[in-house]
């Protein structure tokens, strides 16, 4: 899976809300400063191109409905980070975050439960 710039991304986090979006709610689904509609359309013509979005033609108006689903992207992202970051390992990437003080003990008693079901 082709990876996505943080614009295209951005633009993808609103078509998953939303199941799909015309360009108009797309836009208005934006944080302030709100890009141009331009640059909206531009990016949704990229993820077209990246087969993310696949167009249905409403009259003569396009909606984006999404080719990949959040998780698979998710999984994808991560698989990335741990492969490149930790060289395949998850038990690095739990490490390094109990390093980071991004996880405790309740969370790790969390992970341990989920793993064991």
């Amino acid at each position: 899976m082709k990876p996505l710039t943080k614009a295209e991304e951005q633009i993808m986090q609103t078509i998953w809300k939303l199941d799909g979006a015309f360009l108009k709610d797309i836009v208005e689904e934006q944080p302030e400063p709100k890009p141009h509609s331009n640059t909206v359309a531009t990016i949704l013509k990229i993820l077209v191109e990246k087969q993310f979005v696949k167009i249905e033609v409403h009259g003569r108006v396009h909606k984006y409905l999404p080719l990949i689903s959040k998780d698979s992207y998710s999984s994808s992202s991560i698989q990335n980070l741990v492969s490149n970051y930790f060289e395949g390992s998850f038990s690095d990437v739990v490490s390094f975050m109990v390093k980071q003080k991004n996880l405790d003990v309740k969370d790790l008693e969390l992970l341990l439960q989920q793993l064991k079901k």
